[in-house]
């Protein structure tokens, strides 16, 4: 069930941070650019109400079951994630009402702590969810779409488009077509899977 919150009560999570999701056997890991403040208000990452992540995931079949979790997940809602081996985790930690609120400085910082995070839990498939993010944090300024040429700490290293309603160049088919791609090349979904 949803849950709304106050402006006042959404600033008062500013600079908050939400936990990684990981499991031990992760095969995609999915990198947002930071939390924003319903997520960090939730507890639960891609959480507001008007982010398109889960229900392109769904209809990706990267995830099987509809998730909602604009009111904060459960256990077993994050169980669910685990075991199909699909961790998230952000660029940034701190929560802020906008991704451009950032500084290059902690993006670039950010892109050092996710290659740290990459080597250590080994995931398949790392999905950066931002191309923009993504050319700042790891100084690649003509970075597209798509398969990048070069692994990340030895993961195989996609950028995919941001879920965020904010970006109004995607809808939930295009971005699900994306988190196909991605689901794809981890071994979470079988070729040709896509929910219609």
């Amino acid at each position: 069930m949803s849950r709304s919150f106050s402006r006042a009560e959404l600033v008062s999570f500013r600079d908050a941070e939400v936990p990684d999701l990981l499991s031990p056997d992760v095969r995609l890991l999915f990198v947002g650019i930071n939390p924003g403040l319903w997520t960090a208000a939730t507890g639960t990452h891609f959480a507001h109400p008007g982010n398109r992540f889960y229900p392109a995931l769904l209809r990706a079949g990267v995830i099987t079951e509809p998730v909602d979790p604009a009111a904060g997940m459960s256990e077993a809602e994050r169980d669910v994630l685990r075991r199909r081996g699909i961790a998230i985790t952000n660029l940034v930690r701190r929560a802020t009402a906008k991704a451009s609120e950032l500084t290059r400085d902690e993006l670039v910082e950010g892109g050092e702590r996710l290659r740290a995070l990459v080597a250590e839990v080994r995931p398949r498939v790392v999905a950066v969810a931002g191309v923009t993010a993504y050319r700042s944090a790891f100084g690649q300024p003509k970075a597209q779409v798509g398969r990048q040429p070069e692994p990340l700490a030895g993961s195989e290293l996609w950028v995919v488009p941001n879920p965020s309603g904010l970006n109004a160049h995607e809808t939930v088919a295009t971005l699900a077509e994306a988190y196909a791609e991605v689901g794809r090349a981890a071994g979470i979904i079988d070729a040709g899977t896509m929910r219609r």
